[in-house]
């Protein structure tokens, strides 16, 4: 199996799609240790706090399409009413030279939608910004627009930026994506390819709900899957319902061959409590550990060892929760309240169910037998 997603796609410096499943994400993003629950000095520079409260829907929303019998497919109003509010966002970085002057250059690129046209604030994926030192967006009155990085979050795959001119703004509506069902219509706009394929719109179904992927960002949430063609450049886009209003973000394909139509999306309703924090205070606040998990730990490697799959301890941070708790290096968790937890990004997946503080029970093997401890979460900061 392969998921493709444009950070990984190397040779089109595209979006977030890897032809591995999770090998080259992962070596990029962790080389080879990652701190799931994180070390707190790693988050430790506070970012200032923005005094402006995000108001979603702020300013002028598309409206919702109506369906009274006679329109069946709404796709054209909904491509009319939403596709204003789809931008394209470009990521540009410094490219030194031999010789010195070397520029920026355009390195990734993506989409994004906008969700507060009052405050010019946009939603994309934080795998479409990482690294950018300028950020333009694309509007499709045609003006390019240099953005501001309000904030990221790369264990939501989550990212705000912010435009100062939000003259004639459009913003799209926000629907319940708790309320989804197999078979629903969609509909998917965004970038595939940058700017000359703009605000392509593609149609399909929900496929399935609660689908889990192993990619860092994604593997935080319970995904949407849709047949609607997702392609480099659809990353950080919206998918629509037939109300014309924005049910997922789009960030994740599956590539393989033989295998068509099978794109994921992030809830909006499961991404919306980490954007609110983003925009309100330049951060994202998870639930965490203080430990360290070895992700070279896999099924294969734990089954060699007659071992149970989980998360492998590296490192114990000394006076953390998990310290205190009794956990050690060498230990591999296998469940949190009883919910199984078989690699380190299911460990994060079960961790996000919960908030800072929270008290969970974590089933830790060691020295082939099994022992549950309680252990109390702290408060992860993103960067």
């Amino acid at each position: 199996m392969s998921y493709y997603n444009e950070k990984n796609n190397y040779s089109a410096q595209k979006p977030r799609f890897n032809p591995i499943i999770v090998i080259a994400l992962i070596s990029a993003l962790l080389g080879g240790v990652m701190a799931v629950a994180l070390v707190p000095s790693i988050y430790g520079n506070k970012q200032t706090v923005p005094s402006n409260r995000v108001v979603l829907n702020a300013g002028p929303t598309t409206p919702t399409i109506k369906t009274d019998g006679t329109t069946n497919f709404p796709v054209v109003q909904i491509a009319k009413v939403t596709g204003p509010a789809v931008v394209g966002i470009a990521n540009f970085q410094s490219q030194g030279s031999l010789f010195g002057g070397g520029g920026d250059a355009e390195v990734d690129s993506g989409s994004g939608f906008i969700i507060d046209a009052q405050h010019g604030y946009i939603i994309t994926n934080n795998h479409v910004v990482a690294g950018a030192e300028k950020i333009v967006v694309s509007l499709a009155d045609g003006r390019n627009i240099n953005a501001k990085l309000v904030g990221t979050d790369s264990r939501t795959d989550l990212a705000v930026v912010q435009i100062a001119d939000t003259k004639n703004l459009t913003a799209t509506q926000l629907g319940d994506s708790s309320k989804l069902q197999v078979g629903d219509p969609v509909v998917a706009i965004g970038n595939p390819g940058g700017e000359e394929f703009a605000r392509s719109v593609t149609t399909g179904v929900i496929s399935a709900t609660n689908r889990i992927l192993d990619i860092q960002g994604e593997a935080s949430f319970n995904l949407i899957q849709t047949d609607a063609a997702i392609n480099p450049g659809n990353s950080g886009g919206p998918l629509v319902n037939y109300q014309g209003k924005v049910i997922g973000i789009n960030s994740a394909k599956y590539q393989e061959t033989g295998f068509e139509g099978m794109g994921f999306a992030i809830p909006i309703s499961d991404a919306l409590p980490t954007i609110k924090q983003l925009i309100e205070k330049g951060y994202a606040s998870h639930p965490g550990l203080n430990v360290q998990i070895d992700s070279r730990y896999t099924p294969e490697y734990a089954s060699q060892q007659g071992w149970p799959d989980g998360a492998y301890v590296s490192k114990v941070m000394p006076g953390g929760p998990a310290d205190r708790a009794g956990i050690l290096a060498g230990d591999v968790l296998t469940k949190i309240n009883g919910n199984a937890v078989n690699s380190f990004l299911d460990l994060t997946h079960e961790l996000f169910k919960y908030k800072p503080r929270d008290k969970v029970t974590i089933t830790i093997f060691r020295n082939n037998k099994t022992m549950d401890v309680s252990v109390p979460l702290v408060e992860i900061k993103s960067q």
